[in-house]
Formats: C-alpha cells, sequence, structure tokens
C-alpha cells in the first residue's frame, strides 16, 4: 500500500514540484522564527529524579538549615595569605562581589568571627564580634586562629595557609522555591490510582510555571557567574584564582555544549561535505543531502522554542543524531536513485526519482518508524532527561523522514540526469570482500560472532554506573582544576549531609511529661572570674529558654559527646573530607571554657545569649531549632578515584547504627550526592528495561513488516549484538553508565535496525526476483548494492562524529567515539552476521 501510495505521491509531485518545495519551505520559515529561542539547561533539577523522595526531603532541609546554591572562589596569593597588601586585596575582591545583584552574603576569612585574637571570655564574646576587619585584631593570633579551627580549617583556608575560600551564597529565588514546594506536595498526594483529569491539569500548569521560573533563574546565575568571573579577573595579578560550585559546573557545562553545538557542528559539517564529494563526485550529491540535512535541524530548533522546550546535557547531541538520521535516509535515496541510473541510462529524472523513492519509501518508513520505538523505549526510564532526549529524537525522525520523501525527489526531479564514471568503484570491493567468509568461512565466522558475545557479556558485567563530576572536564579546564584545589586544600567539594534526629522513646517521653524549668544551682550566683561573667548578669527576662538544655535531646551536657562520636566517625572515613557539625562549634566553645560544655545551665544561658553573628555560624546550620535534629555537614572528595557514593551511603547508614547504637528510624541522608547517586543506581534498572522494552517493540515491528517470525529473529540477532558489543566495551574500558551513556544502547540499536531492514528488505526483493539465486548469491549481489549504501552512510557518520574527540567536555567525547564505533559494529554485524544467519537458516524457504 505504501509503494503504491508513492508512486503516485511522485507522479503528483513531477507535476509541482516547485509549489511543494514553496510549501515546506514555508513550513520552515515559520519554524525557524522560533529556532533562537533555542535554550540549553544544564542545572542540578536535570541530575536528579524528577519524583525521588529524597528530593522533597532534601529541599525540606536546605529551607530549614540554609540554601546550599552558592559559589566558591578559591584564592592562592603570591605573597603570604596574611600579608597586609593580600589582605586588602580579599576585602576589595570580596566588597566587590557582595554588591552584585543575586549575592546574598560573602563568607571568608575576614568576616568569620574569631574568639582568640586576642583571647577572649564568654562575656567578652556575647558582646563583640571580633573578625580579621576589627581594629582591634591581632593578626598573627588570626592566622593561629584560623588554621587551626575545627570550624574553619580546610574550609576557608587550607592547612598551610596557602589558599584561602570565598563562599558566595546566592538570594533564594522564593518563587521557584515555593513551585517546587507546591509540586512536591501534589506528588505525595497522588493516589495510587494516579492523579484525576483536574490533579494533571493542575500538575501540568505548575511544571510550566516551574519551566519559566527555572528558566529565568539559571539565566540570572549565568549572568552573574559572568559578572562574578569578570571581578576574579580583576585579581588574578596578585593571586590564582578557580571558581567552584554546582551553579558555575552548570554553567560551564552549557557553555562547552553550546560552544561544540557551533564549533563541532561546523567541522562535522566540513567533514561531511568532504565525504560527499568523495562517495558521489558530484556537486548536486552534496547541495541536496546538506540541504535537507539543514533544514531538519532548524525546523527541530524551532519546535523547540515554540515549546519552550530545553535542551540538557543528556539531550545536548541530538542535533547531531537528526544529521545521522537524514542524511542516511538521503544517501539511500542517491545510492538507489544512481543505481537505477547505471541499470537504465536512458531513464528520465522522472522515471529515476519514481524508481528511487518507490523501492525505497518502505523500507525507509520502517526504518524511521522502529528507530522511533528505540529511542521511544528511552520514555520507560523514568528519567526526565532521558525520556525528553526520547521524545526530542521521536519527533526529530518524523521530521527527517518528511523532509527527506518531499525535498529530494521534489528537487531530484526537476534535474537532468548527470552521467559519471562507473568504473572505479572502491566501496563496492569493500562491501564485496566482506560477503566471502560468509561463503568460505562460515564455522569460523560463526565462531568469532560467538565469541565476540561472550567477551560482550562478560564486559556488561563490569559496567558500573559509579563517575565523578570532575572527570567530565579536561584536566585543563578550570572546573577540573578548580575541583581538585578544593578536594586537596579545601576539605573536598561534594556535599552530604546526614541527618541525626533524636530516638522515638524521646518524643513519647516528651509527649507524657511536663517540661522542666532548669534551676539556677547556689553556687552558681555572683561574679565568676574564671567565667569573665554573673551568671545572673545573664539570667533570662522569662526563665522559659533556658531550659532548652532539658527540653532538647541534643544540645545537653549528656548527649554533646555522643554527637562528638558521631563526627570523629565520620571524619575518620577515608572518602570524607571537611565534616561540620555541633560538635567543631562547641569544640570552639571548649577553647573559651570547658565548664561550658560541662554544664546545662551554662549552655543554655550561652545559646540565649549568643550574638546572632556568631549564633548563625556556630549552631543554626548545625542543630533544629528545638535542638532535637543535628546534621553532620560532609564534603566529600569528588577527585577520590576509590569513590563509590552507593557503598559509601551504606556504610555510614550501617556503621551509626551497629557502631554507634543509632536506631535506623534516626538516620537520613541527604545531598546531592545522595540524589546523584539515586539517579545512577537507576540506570542499570533503566538499561535493563529500556533494552527490554525496545527488543519486544522492535520485534514486534519486524513481524508486521516481514510477516515472518524465524526471517524476524534474525534480522534483530545484529542489532542486539552491537548494543551488547558497545556495552561490553564500555564495561572493559571502565566507562561509566551515566545519564549521557545510558542512551547509546537506543542509538546503537537504532542505527542498526535501520541497516537490517533496508539489508533484508533488498535481499528479499533480490531472492525473489530471479528463482535461480541461491542465498549465497543473492548476499552476493546484495553486498554489491544496498551494502555499498550502508557503507557510505556508516562511514560519512563516524568521519563527522571523530571531531568531538576535540570537545573538553568529556560525555561528548565519550558520545562521539562510542557513537561512531557502534556505526561500524552495526555496519560489519549487518554485513557479516545478518547475511550469514540468512544463508544458515534459510528463512525464505530451501533452494538449491
Amino acid at each position: 500500500m505504501i509503494a503504491r501510495f508513492s508512486r503516485k505521491y511522485v507522479s503528483l509531485l513531477s507535476e509541482y514540484p516547485s509549489i511543494l518545495i514553496g510549501l515546506v519551505l514555508a513550513v520552515v520559515l515559520v519554524l525557524s522564527y522560533k529556532a533562537p529561542a533555542f535554550r540549553m539547561d544544564a542545572s542540578s533539577e536535570t541530575l536528579v529524579l524528577e519524583r525521588d523522595k529524597a528530593l522533597s526531603y532534601y529541599r525540606n532541609i536546605k529551607q530549614q538549615y540554609g540554601n546550599d546554591e552558592f559559589l566558591v572562589i578559591t584564592y592562592s596569593p603570591q605573597q603570604p595569605l596574611f600579608n597586609e597588601a593580600v589582605l586588602s586585596d580579599i576585602a576589595l575582591l570580596q566588597q566587590r562581589l557582595g554588591e552584585l545583584s543575586g549575592v546574598s552574603s560573602v563568607v571568608s576569612i575576614l568576616t568569620v568571627p574569631l574568639i582568640q585574637s586576642p583571647p577572649m571570655t564568654l562575656s567578652e564574646v556575647a558582646q563583640n564580634v571580633i573578625t580579621l576587619q576589627s581594629p582591634n585584631v591581632d593578626v598573627l593570633l588570626a592566622e593561629q586562629e584560623l588554621t587551626s579551627s575545627p570550624l574553619y580549617r580546610n574550609l576557608l583556608i587550607s592547612e598551610d595557609a596557602s589558599t584561602t575560600a570565598m563562599q558566595i551564597n546566592l538570594a533564594l529565588d522564593s518563587e521557584y522555591e515555593a513551585l517546587q514546594k507546591q509540586r512536591d506536595a501534589l506528588y505525595q498526594q497522588e493516589p495510587d490510582s494516579g492523579f484525576n483529569i483536574a490533579q494533571r491539569k493542575q500538575l501540568n500548569q505548575l511544571q510550566q510555571r516551574i519551566k519559566k521560573a527555572n528558566t529565568r533563574r539559571v539565566e540570572a546565575q549565568a549572568a552573574l557567574i559572568d559578572d562574578v568571573r569578570s571581578i576574579m579577573d580583576k585579581h588574578r595579578a596578585n593571586a590564582t584564582l578557580f571558581l567552584g560550585g554546582v551553579p558555575m559546573i552548570a554553567a560551564d557545562s552549557v557553555a562547552f555544549i553550546s560552544n561544540d553545538l557551533v564549533v563541532f557542528g561546523a567541522g562535522v559539517l566540513i567533514f561531511l561535505i568532504l565525504t560527499l564529494v568523495i562517495i558521489f563526485h558530484q556537486i548536486r550529491w552534496v547541495v541536496i543531502p546538506l540541504l535537507i540535512c539543514s533544514l531538519a535541524c532548524v525546523s527541530m530548533l524551532g519546535i523547540l522554542g515554540w515549546l519552550d522546550w530545553p535542551v540538557t546535557v543528556v539531550s545536548s547531541n541530538f542535533i547531531s543524531l537528526m544529521l545521522i538520521i537524514t542524511l542516511s535516509l538521503t544517501i539511500h535515496l542517491i545510492v538507489r536513485y544512481r543505481e537505477c541510473q547505471q541499470c537504465h541510462p536512458s531513464w528520465t529524472s522522472q522515471q529515476l526519482v519514481v524508481e528511487a523513492v518507490s523501492s525505497k519509501v518502505v523500507p525507509c518508513f520502517y526504518t524511521a518508524i522502529t528507530t522511533m520505538v528505540a529511542f521511544g523505549s528511552l520514555l520507560v526510564s523514568g528519567i526526565r532527561p532521558v525520556m525528553d532526549f526520547g521524545w526530542m529524537m521521536v519527533i526529530g525522525l518524523a521530521i527527517a523522514f518528511i523532509l527527506a520523501f518531499t525535498l529530494f525527489p521534489a528537487i531530484a526531479i526537476q534535474l537532468q540526469p548527470k552521467p559519471y564514471a562507473y568504473e572505479r568503484d572502491f566501496s563496492k570491493k569493500v562491501t564485496l570482500s566482506l560477503a566471502k567468509p560468509i561463503a568460505q568461512h562460515p564455522i569460523l565466522l560463526g565462531a568469532l560472532f560467538v565469541g565476540v558475545l561472550l567477551f560482550s557479556a562478560w564486559g556488561i558485567s563490569l559496567l558500573s554506573v559509579e563517575n565523578r563530576f570532575i572527570d567530565y572536564f579536561k584536566d585543563d579546564t578550570e572546573i577540573h582544576q578548580g575541583m581538585l584545589l578544593i578536594d586537596r586544600k579545601l576539605g573536598g567539594t561534594t556535599p552530604l549531609d546526614v541527618m541525626i534526629n533524636a530516638p522515638a522513646a524521646f518524643y513519647a517521653s516528651q509527649n507524657s511529661e511536663e517540661d522542666e524549668a532548669a534551676d539556677v544551682p547556689a553556687e552558681q550566683e555572683g561574679y565568676d572570674p574564671e567565667l569573665g561573667f554573673d551568671p545572673a548578669d545573664l539570667a533570662l527576662d522569662d526563665g522559659t529558654e533556658a531550659s532548652i538544655t532539658t527540653t532538647s535531646y541534643w544540645f545537653n551536657m549528656f548527649q554533646l559527646p555522643e554527637v562528638a562520636r558521631i563526627h570523629e566517625y565520620l571524619e575518620s572515613l577515608p572518602e570524607t573530607g571537611k565534616v561540620m557539625s555541633l560538635s567543631s562549634s562547641i569544640s570552639l566553645l571548649k577553647i573559651l571554657d570547658r565548664k561550658v560544655a560541662e554544664d546545662n545551665f551554662l549552655l543554655a544561658v550561652f545559646h540565649k545569649r549568643l550574638p546572632d553573628t556568631i549564633k548563625n555560624a556556630l549552631i543554626t546550620p548545625y542543630m533544629s531549632e528545638d535542638g532535637n535534629q543535628v546534621r553532620f555537614s560532609i564534603r566529600v572528595y569528588d577527585s577520590d578515584p576509590n569513590l563509590n557514593r552507593q557503598q559509601l551511603i551504606k556504610k555510614i547508614r550501617a556503621d551509626l547504627v551497629n557502631k554507634l547504637g543509632l536506631a535506623p528510624e534516626q538516620i537520613r541522608i541527604t545531598g546531592m550526592l545522595v540524589l546523584y547517586n539515586n539517579l545512577l543506581q537507576s540506570l542499570f534498572e533503566s538499561q535493563i528495561l529500556t533494552i527490554g522494552v525496545v527488543f519486544l517493540m522492535i520485534l514486534a515491528m519486524f513481524m508486521l513488516l516481514f510477516k515472518n517470525l524465524k526471517l524476524a529473529l534474525i534480522a534483530i540477532t545484529p542489532n542486539m549484538l552491537a548494543a551488547a558489543l558497545v556495552l561490553g566495551i564500555m564495561g572493559w574500558l571502565n566507562i561509566p553508565l551515566d545519564i549521557m551513556t545510558i542512551t547509546i544502547a537506543a542509538i546503537v540499536i537504532g542505527i542498526a535496525v535501520d541497516n537490517s531492514i533496508h539489508y533484508v528488505h533488498r535481499f528479499r526483493h533480490e531472492f525473489s526476483a530471479d528463482p535461480t539465486l541461491s542465498y549465497p548469491a543473492t548476499v552476493k549481489i546484495c553486498h554489491g548494492s544496498i551494502g555499498k549504501a550502508l557503507y557510505f552512510t556508516s562511514i560519512t557518520v563516524t568521519l563527522g562524529f571523530s571531531i568531538l574527540v576535540l570537545s573538553n567536555f568529556v560525555p561528548t567525547v565519550y558520545f562521539g567515539v562510542l557513537t561512531g564505533f557502534s556505526m561500524i559494529v552495526a555496519l560489519l554485524a549487518n554485513l557479516t552476521l545478518l547475511p550469514l544467519l540468512l544463508v544458515v537458516f534459510e528463512p525464505f524457504g530451501t533452494r538449491d
């Protein structure tokens, strides 16, 4: 039916080709209007599971203990850090940063409170906060205090005092945060039967508002980061500076990918032009494919602009894949056109176009549909960026097919056939050489593929999802160097929070007993020369808040040692760098006077009278307001080659229960490390699920196309072997699965499926057209005809993708290498294994 329709379509086309071209160009022009609105999003939202329950908890913790959206500047001066000129330069840098719109505060060694520079009593600390900028500060003592402080050492300053850091806290986007909270609440209310129509509409509206708010937020952060870098440039003459932080990584990832799209897009274009010239030797067969590919890409960019659909790191290479598919379809049409021209030199352009389109529309239609199915399998992954990538490729494939089968015939039918020389056909020699082992050494060839299968299975068993952010960037990039410096000298990069709640028995006792107020012991009345104040002078007005040490579980002399034990354990782990907690703060208090940490009344009084500046630095970030939850803020070494996030999380949880005696329900572990780990752990399940779905759906498509179960199984085998080999290679080379490489299997299957359909379709046509042909003879004919088209498309795309190895973004390098390699694997599998299976199993019946 499709073939009959195509003949009528081409006949109609021959009468009005210019009108069809005009209509297509008009549609593309409308779509291209929004192409400039195309945007990318590499924010942290794209690195987490959208409906991960841990995500909601993480956001609640952020609201309670403070925003973790911050930038870090490392500052390594040429002169000693505490030199007056260096401190002045740091002060000027901090002032300039603090004046930027979108910055809520800047924390540095100049702003943190000091208690030993000079030594102070508790009373003095409560009345006056000293910093490095205070007129009465002792700089030499401050250097000693900062480099030995349990709170500031390896966080704001390295132990050798060669490097300091500034934390630029970004202002929260209240609208964005509120919208996220509404969405999380809606997800929590979802019934087992799913959302009803009204709830689904509400969710969709929320998603759209969140998308717009996030776009505004990301754009504002990108502009802020540019401003921060401009300020940093003014201070590079005095020090070596690096910028770090999750917002910077996101912004730079977008910059890298955007640059790759432009630079490597142009490079791939040049490669393709040269390759098409070498293959076809005629300018028309260079211009037409490039025109169709360009219009397909512009159309897709326009659709993304109209829909305000951002491209993430995962889908950033969809343009390259659009180029593959569109070019493949066009090359198949050109090769068939030239074959007909070679066999029928007297045919007109109309006859050649009708035959080329009619013979190729069925296999190309099914290749497009099956490739859509391959990419559509990504929709079951449950990972939003991967699902979006699947949708983009499904839409893109439809556009590629429509443009290829409208513009090619409409243009080619208006061009007079141009003769060319056929005697030099290197490609045919290559493809025919691959047919020889099928006839001469079938057993050896079969054994080779069994070995490949075993090799692939072993490699797949070695696959891992463990990867490091630092490995995403080449060694000479600012991100890599900055993260390495922070890891080595400033206590680690990746944040991890361990939250410990009071035990259930404590809450039960609170509900059943009345609160007891703390009495002032008689021996503490009057001035205490050791403490430096009279406790009566600090007595609370209403006498109520002094009982925090009795109403809270953790903030008292009995449980603080337990907090210290947990802190020491977390700090002892080889993967963890800087650990900050209530224990760090109490260690500072012990420097002032050990009695404070050992007396509940003094603790309560100190907690009440502590200035907000110090309280916000020492207490608020690490303990809930009621004192029943404590937070351990950990920095993990992302550059540690032995880092295994999943094992680290499991070990911490198990040791806190088994070694430190906590109840499992007391422990919650959160932070970006946990969210990203949850995403990575879901990749294994997603990979198995997507491959299983794509296998069943493509098998069903093959059954529909070939109406022969044996032939369907034969055709799908090279596809699955190609995917298995690529995954096996990844396992052997220790290339981990991540949100980009998880798409490689679907890409391989999608590409290999095209080759299989074209080969089997041509094989069946040749075999049925000549009753005298044997299976081996038909293989030779197909290798010399359709094999050339497969060869051309594979080599062209492989060469085009080879330029991506020059990218600074390592996932793009992996994508280019693995995609190019998958093209070669798919070509070899479909020109060796596929015909071998056809010869051995004879799906079209026995023939002598």
